[in-house]
């Protein structure tokens, strides 16, 4: 199913949360809405579900306008970060509860809820309460009642902010799984950008009930539209039209250069700088290089390299980013 907003707008008050947001996902694609708190994503979200109304634009699913049709009648699905598990049903019943609500009984309940459970793995807890399992076992079980009801969009409001680093990683996997079997139209919301990056197949970045930019992950991190995406996504140096560095990153006047920390590369010659903080990570070594001006560079590199060390580095040009200065906090 494919989902098209045109010219949404949304206001609370006086402050305007959604500013004229055009936007299409396509047919089967996993989408992500990324950006900081407050930026308009969930609200985007819930008026895509039906919970909200804008008070501006059009929402179509397909070629149906569907702004008039109530939240029950959509067909979606929503995965929350709470998991929101019925505490006093068992696992089967919370998975079967949905199809009970559409009428379904007897066998073809019986075996679409087992089909369900057994596609996130939690055939063998189908008596088990909520409660007596674990965060990601509690989230296999909010995906297994969204996909039973076979929503034509599913909607997912930051489904791993609860559990921890492990279970995060997991769970990803499991998403991607999930999806590549069964590929619905799905709408995610995170400010997560690893699990943007990780997940989705495209993402739009947004900021302030704007949206910055829409593109692929790789796009998005390598070809940032602006300073705020650049800053967003992943961490990133910048070098201003007036810094000391400019002698070694040329560009226009009004320009601001940027790169990536695992584009720096240590070499003999180049800039000359002192590791003031070192953080061995395992697979890399993580750097802050203080230059002779006192500017200070991240830097990832494969080797370690102690605290108090002197050095050289540079960023081939390949690698560098330009922003005209002016888009700093603007748009």
């Amino acid at each position: 199913m494919n989902l098209h907003l045109s010219q949404i707008v949304k206001n609370f008050g006086s402050q305007t949360v959604l500013d004229h947001i055009d936007l299409t996902v396509e047919s089967g694609e996993l989408f992500f809405l990324l950006g900081p708190s407050g930026c308009g994503k969930t609200t985007l979200l819930r008026i895509i579900a039906g919970f909200l109304d804008p008070d501006q634009g059009d929402i179509h699913f397909n070629k149906k306008r569907m702004n008039p049709i109530s939240a029950h009648k959509r067909n979606t699905a929503l995965v929350f970060q709470n998991y929101a598990l019925w505490p006093h049903l068992s696992v089967f019943e919370n998975v079967a509860y949905g199809l009970r609500v559409r009428k379904l009984r007897g066998q073809e309940l019986q075996t679409e809820v087992e089909t369900a459970l057994k596609r996130v793995k939690m055939s063998a807890f189908s008596n088990r309460k909520p409660t007596t399992l674990s965060g990601g076992q509690q989230q296999r079980v909010a995906l297994a009642r969204a996909l039973v009801v076979n929503p034509d969009l599913l909607l997912f409001d930051e489904p791993l902010s609860n559990l921890d680093a492990q279970l995060r990683t997991e769970m990803r996997a499991e998403i991607k799984r999930l999806h590549g079997e069964n590929p619905i139209t799905s709408l995610y919301v995170t400010h997560d950008q690893e699990e943007a990056l990780s997940l989705a197949d495209r993402i739009a970045v947004m900021r302030e009930g704007k949206i910055e930019q829409v593109g692929t992950p790789m796009e998005i991190y390598t070809q940032p539209a602006n300073r705020f995406v650049a800053s967003f996504i992943g961490e990133i140096n910048f070098v201003a039209s007036d810094s000391s560095l400019r002698n070694f990153f040329p560009g226009t006047k009004n320009e601001t250069c940027a790169f990536r920390p695992e584009h720096v590369r240590i070499s003999p010659d180049g800039i000359p700088a002192t590791v003031r903080f070192s953080a061995y990570l395992g697979s890399q070594n993580e750097l802050l290089l203080e230059t002779a001006d006192g500017e200070m560079i991240k830097a990832r590199v494969s080797e370690f390299i102690p605290e108090g060390t002197a050095l050289y580095f540079q960023v081939d040009e390949q690698h560098l980013l330009r922003f005209p200065e002016e888009t700093g906090d603007s748009r």
